[in-house]
């Protein structure tokens, strides 16, 4: 588990769960894989990287033993994908605290704006091996 690059995102959230599908489609070396955050493993790594119940309007990436949350993991995993994604890291040179004030307003009504599920999605069988118990 080490070695691959995790994303622990909210099981339950649409926003979330379409996030996890638009990384699966521009993967194609499979660099990602996932787990819910409601999910043992999820709260295993979650525990081992301090990370406190607080942040649940975010998702995070663990890579290369560095844990990545808000905007900071987003951008990293755009180094990662297919296609023109990469050009997003021209919002590196904002501040932080400047791209993550927009990214914790949409965190914070995303079940309003794009609902929520029951439980946590089921990946097919086909892609059962990105994912994370």
């Amino acid at each position: 588990m080490e070695t691959r690059n995790i994303i622990i995102f909210d099981g339950v959230c649409n926003l979330c769960n379409g996030a996890v599908n638009f990384i699966i489609k521009r993967d194609p070396k499979q660099r990602f894989c996932f787990t819910p955050m409601q999910s043992e493993a999820a709260k295993d790594l979650m525990s081992r990287y301090s990370l406190v119940s607080d942040y649940g309007d975010t998702f995070f990436l663990i890579k290369q033993g560095k844990c990545y949350t808000r905007t900071d993991a987003a951008l990293e995993i755009c180094k990662d994908l297919a296609g023109v994604w990469k050009l997003l890291l021209v919002f590196k040179v904002l501040p932080r605290s400047f791209r993550d004030f927009f990214y914790n307003g949409l965190g914070s009504r995303r079940y309003s704006l794009f609902g929520k599920r029951d439980t946590c999605m089921l990946p097919t069988e086909e892609l059962r091996s990105r994912f994370i118990d």
